[in-house]
């Protein structure tokens, strides 16, 4: 089993490309080669495979990083399942994880949601999306200097606060208060329980 990220940019045409595109596809890249593990299409959308323990911290690094840009967000729609055909283009490939993330978008398009997920398990299904919908109460409202702090913990798990004060240059105190109003434990907490669940697939 696999999982795919299908996402797009939320205001997208209110912001700059060159700036957001650049960072997204550096972060990709970072993960995987395109086109084959990700590709950036029809301007804002974009699509992405990884390992399926790995996919709420994935879908957490992409939001911290738009969310870290003025106006910005996305909407992620993950799918689980099988690969059954694997392309050169990612967006060629097919299988159960590729379908479910892809008519997932368009549902959560529709409904307002900017995350959901979608497996072979419909009971799971439902206990993950009604997590995701509370968590995303936070997600959502993260700030710019919030996400950034974020995505450095999310990207460096060996990142002090120290560490994050002097790149920031901010106290470490306002580094604390600010990984505190982002539940960044329960964050940790939820990523845990993702793997967990989604392991027992």
């Amino acid at each position: 089993m696999i999982a795919v990220i299908t996402g797009d940019i939320i205001n997208s045409q209110h912001a700059d490309t060159e700036v957001w595109i650049t960072r997204l596809k550096n972060l990709l890249e970072s993960w995987g080669s395109a086109p084959q593990t990700w590709e950036i299409y029809r301007g804002d959308e974009f699509q992405f495979k990884c390992n399926i323990d790995d996919v709420f911290w994935r879908f957490l690094a992409i939001k911290s990083l738009i969310k870290s840009q003025e106006n910005l967000d996305v909407r992620i729609a993950i799918g689980i399942g099988e690969e059954n055909f694997s392309s050169e283009k990612i967006t060629e490939s097919n299988g159960t994880a590729y379908v479910n993330s892809g008519r997932l978008l368009n549902d959560i398009k529709n409904d307002g949601h900017t995350v959901a997920i979608k497996t072979s398990n419909d009971s799971l299904d439902r206990d993950l999306n009604i997590l995701l919908k509370w968590s995303s109460k936070d997600f959502d409202n993260w700030t710019m200097a919030t996400s950034e702090i974020i995505h450095e913990m999310i990207m460096n798990n060996d990142i002090t606060q120290e560490d994050l004060a002097k790149k920031f240059t901010i106290s470490q105190s306002s580094i604390s208060q600010r990984l505190k109003r982002a539940n960044y434990d329960l964050i940790v907490e939820t990523n845990q329980y993702f793997r967990k669940k989604i392991s027992e697939l």
